[in-house]
């Protein structure tokens, strides 16, 4: 079973939520917790383990060879901008490409074959429960979609026996959510009840539908605010998986890089629901 941890802004609890649901249910299933946030992944910071594997990974972009007729074309084609005809040279803008091949592949000459340029790093660490994969963007990258794509080509060609996967995602409804989501059989929305949690979510709710994707709700700091975010779910016929309490000594915990629920009984009681809900799903897709 694949689960998305998302969340329709950052801050809400989404890495506290990812890391502590995924040691808590490896002590029963395996699992691999794989973190999808490339730009900013934190998850590691709550991990602690060997490192087995740590890769690079490229993407594919062109390099103008300055032999050619300067036609043109490469800078038609493009979509991005990302080649640009400048007087009597052609200038390319690794940031903006998205390595469609276009202008590599139309041009009359072949000046602008493609080469690899390193974007970031996938490192896989085995703890003494369950197996974490980091995906990071090098500083200076741009575009997050392409390694969060040749992540999930690295668990289905290292990890793809582990019985369930959790993916801590990139926060709001952008492009990068929509790939870390894309392949999940269920996405877990954590929020907060403020005005701005229950905006975000309502956001991150049209996502999901518009993705058809199954999704519930678990409220973080859930005694702060007031019941908007619970009456809005009602209202929606959004299961609400957990209501996790507002607590100082969570804070404390997170921010010392510990796991909370093993510390944390009431944190401890709203896995278990998260639990027992899952198994209500696997259950009944093998049915």
């Amino acid at each position: 079973m694949k689960i998305a941890v998302a969340s329709g802004k950052g801050g809400t609890g989404k890495t506290t939520l990812a890391t502590n649901l995924a040691a808590f249910l490896s002590e029963r299933r395996r699992v691999v917790l794989i973190d999808l946030d490339v730009e900013e992944p934190n998850s590691g910071l709550f991990i602690k383990g060997q490192i087995l594997k740590k890769e690079d990974k490229y993407k594919m972009i062109p390099e103008w060879s300055g032999e050619c007729s300067l036609c043109g074309i490469c800078q038609d084609v493009c979509e991005f901008h990302a080649v640009l005809r400048l007087g009597t040279q052609i200038m390319v803008f690794p940031e903006l490409c998205h390595s469609c091949y276009a202008c590599s592949e139309l041009c009359p000459e072949s000046a602008l074959p493609m080469v690899p340029k390193k974007m970031g790093s996938i490192k896989q660490i085995q703890t003494d429960g369950f197996a974490f994969v980091e995906s990071r963007l090098d500083i200076g990258e741009e575009q997050a979609v392409p390694l969060i794509a040749q992540t999930h080509k690295y668990i289905e060609a290292n990890l793809k026996d582990e019985e369930i996967r959790i993916y801590d995602s990139p926060p709001g409804t952008s492009c990068p959510v929509i790939e870390a989501t894309k392949t999940a059989d269920f996405v877990i929305l954590v929020t907060e009840p403020t005005p701005f949690g229950l905006h975000d979510l309502s956001l991150a709710v049209e996502t999901m539908r518009e993705l058809k994707k199954d999704f519930g709700v678990v409220i973080n700091r859930f005694d702060l605010g007031n019941d908007d975010v619970p009456d809005y779910c009602e209202k929606e016929g959004i299961p609400v998986l957990a209501r996790i309490p507002n607590d100082r000594h969570i804070a404390e915990l997170y921010s010392q890089g510990k796991l909370i629920y093993k510390h944390v009984p009431q944190v401890e009681t709203q896995l278990q629901a998260i639990e027992q809900f899952l198994e209500e799903k696997l259950n009944g897709g093998r049915s």
